[in-house]
């Protein structure tokens, strides 16, 4: 499930993402029950809880004791209650990242805060950055990354590059944790139960694998798929390894690039 930011009244969702406009809960008169901010961070607690597939207006109404139609003084509908969830989530995010031990320290340090947070909001891995919410939150997030890499010294182009790079690595690596972690729960079946149930039958399906993937068992002999922590799942921590493994990686070619740029 895809869902494309930025699809309600582009004034009004950029009005509260901002807060350019005075909303219901600042006007004079008796205080009221409601407010975009506790709109947004109920919305949030669900899709944390449920997913984005249990959203909705009425759901964040019901949760509030209120109906969906009391929402709507303050979150015209749930396009713009999306924007706002996924920049309010990201005000978890550290600001400010120490460069005293140099950039690469700094950028393991954000990579790996922002690897615990994609984790930690699933649902926020469905927001597309296709079309980005350019919400302020967002552009903290970014203007982190950018600052912290631009102490490579690497020019404008290959910078902004560099940093969409990171970024589309640090999500696809979260994202392979974060759907390990719902999948018993959607299906009803645990990851051990799936891979033997599967896994038992390729050698009756494909009796000759060893001969027409040598590669890949030769990475099994050599222990390559064996867990190095029997507590956690498997899939788990095959996803923190290879973020762990691949951020290393990517922080080399950075250098190399540095290096070779003379930056």
């Amino acid at each position: 499930m895809v869902v494309f930011a930025g699809q309600g009244d582009a004034r009004r969702s950029m009005a509260l993402l901002w807060r350019t406009t005075r909303s219901k809960e600042t006007r004079p008169g008796p205080k009221p029950g409601l407010s975009v901010d506790l709109i947004v961070d109920t919305a949030v607690a669900i899709a944390d809880e449920e997913g984005m597939a249990a959203l909705s207006m009425r759901a964040v109404g019901e949760r509030l004791g209120r109906t969906a139609m009391a929402l709507y003084t303050y979150v015209p509908s749930k396009s713009e209650l999306v924007d706002l969830m996924y920049d309010r989530a990201l005000a978890e995010l550290s600001t400010h990242h120490n460069l005293e031990a140099g950039w690469r320290a700094a950028v393991t340090s954000w990579a790996g805060e922002a690897w615990e947070f994609y984790v930690r909001h699933p649902w926020v891995l469905q927001v597309s950055q296709a079309r980005p919410v350019l919400g302020p939150n967002e552009y903290v997030m970014i203007e982190e990354a950018t600052r912290i890499l631009r102490e490579t010294g690497l020019g404008a182009g290959v910078l902004r590059h560099v940093v969409g790079t990171l970024f589309c690595f640090v999500r696809g690596a979260a994202q392979t944790v974060a759907e390990s972690r719902q999948a018993p729960v959607v299906t009803g079946v645990s990851d051990e139960e799936w891979w033997y149930a599967r896994s038992a039958l390729l050698a009756e399906v494909a009796p000759d694998f060893r001969e027409r993937f040598p590669t890949l068992t030769w990475l099994d002999d050599e222990g390559a798929y064996r867990s190095q922590d029997e507590t956690v799942p498997y899939l788990e921590q095959e996803g923190r390894d290879t973020f762990t493994t691949g951020l290393a990686i990517l922080l080399d070619g950075i250098e190399a690039t540095v290096g070779r740029t003379g930056a």
